[in-house]
């Protein structure tokens, strides 16, 4: 009997302590869920990652859906129309602007000001800039992305240069002897015409900014401007670079291999590519490099993807923890590990897997002089405009003087109605 009272009161304990430890969980109903939109090869990886975040914050669910990039900006924008916009969002650098100008994000100055995690000081200070619109903190990096150089280390060589680049003149020299060794059927470098960023990273270079007047006009008639798109245009002119796009080139990588072109300017992508894709012996011939700028390394663009929350949602506490947990040096290694994106933390380069790659210290050094593109809505619309207006000064169409009026013109039309809006916003 006394044995059947003692089982009675351990039973007894156990339910207790199993209502207990029940009430202690949140039931699938009582969860908070968040909703969060991510694109491409991102929506893949990030469901690896939220079952930590999951279990340090048993009162959250997240819900991921996964948009293609080709798809991602007219669903957003729909989405914002049809007041159906998710908690938060992966958001492109260069979109920010344009959401943050429709008020659709939260501002998050006071969060991150508060946050233990996020500190705005061990981020690169080109990257951070990106999120910063009309003063104010729209969006957290999540990965960054650069441009820099791939070159031919063994076709420098011989052509006597021991090291990559670090001046405009330098440049020069070794773009001039490498195609002279190469001889007419190949070239020191490929600037593909379809490609806009090999210009736009010329022209961050400059001093003078590529819009004026806060994004009201364009600035490409400016002396900056000028010398840029004058020295992108002369290494097409002395035939150091063919003219084409990447369409007419079968392979960049077997055609970098094979030393059609000593020279490429390109992201970080193209460090497990040119891994995966050069034959064994050209393995050790190649290498990265930061641009080089008019008088010595030089600055480049500053773009990637960062985390954003809308501010239609109603989780926004729990939208900011989840930002959080991304956001620290361990996560953001193992996002590095699972899909090649480089983190926007100084505090994550430290990591042996980045730090003893040597594809990667290039960036990690042009990451230091990263600079946004212009922060306006319209941004992609004139970058294109840039683009070809190049080709046109390429192929010998119009004068470098004629294109960059021109270009200006064209831009300050794409600029009328954030003219009238600013103009609108200070009228009484």
């Amino acid at each position: 009997m006394r044995r059947m009272a003692g089982l009675r009161a351990a039973l007894s304990l156990i339910g207790v302590a199993i209502v207990v430890l029940g009430g202690c969980t949140p039931s699938a109903s009582e969860r908070e869920i968040l909703r969060f939109w991510a694109m491409g090869r991102e929506g893949e990886v990030i469901a690896q990652l939220l079952p930590e975040f999951e279990r340090k914050n048993p009162g959250i669910r997240v819900e991921v859906q996964q948009l293609p990039w080709t798809a991602a900006h007219e669903k957003l924008l729909t989405g914002f129309a049809g007041d159906a916009l998710p908690d938060l969002c992966q958001l492109g650098n260069t979109w920010i602007p344009e959401f943050a100008a429709l008020d659709a994000l939260a501002p998050l100055d006071k969060l991150a000001a508060s946050s233990k995690i996020v500190s705005a000081q061990d981020y690169f200070p080109g990257i951070w800039d990106t999120n910063v619109v009309a003063g104010g903190l729209r969006g957290i990096p999540w990965y960054v992305d650069t441009r820099v150089l791939f070159y031919r280390t063994d076709l420098l060589k011989q052509a006597g240069f021991d090291h990559a680049p670090r001046s405009w003149d330098e440049w020069k020299r070794a773009l001039a002897a490498v195609k002279d060794k190469a001889g007419p059927s190949r070239f020191g470098i490929l600037l593909p015409l379809n490609e806009f960023e090999p210009l736009l990273a010329l022209g961050l270079q400059q001093p003078d900014p590529l819009l004026r007047d806060g994004g009201r006009y364009g600035g490409f008639a400016s002396p900056g401007f000028r010398r840029a798109l004058e020295f992108y245009a002369y290494m097409f002119r002395q035939g150091w670079t063919p003219t084409t796009g990447n369409a007419a080139i079968s392979n960049v990588w077997s055609e970098f291999g094979r030393g059609f072109f000593a020279f490429y300017i390109s992201g970080p992508w193209n460090i497990e590519e040119f891994k995966r894709r050069l034959p064994p012996e050209r393995q050790g011939d190649w290498m990265t490099a930061p641009l080089p700028g008019p008088d010595g390394p030089g600055a480049s663009t500053a773009g990637g993807s960062s985390l954003v929350i809308f501010r239609s949602s109603k989780h926004t506490q729990a939208a900011w923890r989840l930002i959080e947990y991304l956001s620290e040096p361990a996560a953001q290694i193992r996002f590095h590990q699972l899909t090649g994106d480089l983190p926007p933390r100084r505090t994550a380069w430290r990591d042996g897997h980045l730090a003893d790659d040597v594809y990667a210290k290039a960036f990690l050094d042009q990451l230091e002089r990263a600079k946004p593109a212009p922060k306006v809505p319209e941004w992609e619309r004139i970058a294109n405009a840039m683009q070809l207006m190049a080709e046109q000064v390429v192929s010998g169409h119009i004068g470098i003087d004629d294109a960059t009026r021109e270009l200006d013109r064209e831009v300050d039309a794409i600029l009328e109605k954030r003219r009238w809006m600013l103009a609108r916003a200070k009228t009484p």
